[in-house]
């Protein structure tokens, strides 16, 4: 079983980004968080999307995904 990293809050608060008012975190992010492959945490929002708020998926148009490609310097490789 993998060992669990302790995540810090501020290392949370950094992966949170206001995109047309709501805050919001990237799946890649969240998968790091819980050590889950993005895949697949993406998979397992498709297939029980009933148990997930509207508010919990958020799709990034182009041109969001190239303001943060533009601003933060680790999307570099977005």
């Amino acid at each position: 079983m993998k060992e669990r990293k302790e995540i810090s809050q501020q290392h949370i608060e950094n992966r949170i980004f206001t995109i047309r008012g709501k805050q919001v975190m990237l799946d890649r992010d969240l998968a790091e968080m819980y050590q889950v492959e993005v895949k697949r945490l993406n998979e397992q929002v498709k297939r029980n999307i009933e148990r997930f708020p509207e508010s919990f998926h958020f799709q990034l148009t182009n041109q969001e995904k190239n303001e943060l490609v533009a601003n933060y310097e680790r999307f570099g490789s977005f």
